[in-house]
């Protein structure tokens, strides 16, 4: 495992994969919901980023089976991927809290921005 800060795309993916298996387009539909429409993956991204997760063992094949003759696999997140979500989530609830708490210094201390509609 590594303490490196996941890239969003992974994090949407594991995310998406964290309440139920789902297949390709399912994961793809799903990231562009919990994005609130900002990242679409595209098939080649998706496919190598499944690829690449299953190989650091953070999902897996949950079920494959045969569509109109070519396979259809669904993913699942594994126990290592759950894990690994979980300690990315409180990386970036610490960093925000962090973020806010700063914020609210400076707006305490008069070093924020001037309200809106205030003048100088």
């Amino acid at each position: 495992m590594t303490d490196r800060p996941m890239q969003e795309p992974t994090l949407l993916l594991l995310t998406a994969l964290s309440d139920q298996p789902r297949h390709g387009y399912g994961i793809v539909q799903e990231v562009l919901a919990i994005s609130g429409g900002r990242v679409k993956l595209r098939t080649g991204t998706l496919y190598a980023a499944l690829q690449r997760l299953v190989d650091e063992g953070l999902i897996e094949v949950h079920h494959e089976e045969i569509v109109d003759g070519r396979a259809r696999r669904s993913y699942a997140l594994t126990g290592g991927g759950r894990v690994r979500l979980a300690a990315e989530a409180e990386r970036l609830e610490a960093t925000a809290r962090e973020a806010r708490r700063r914020l609210s210094l400076a707006d305490r201390s008069g070093f924020g921005p001037a309200p809106k509609g205030a003048t100088a």
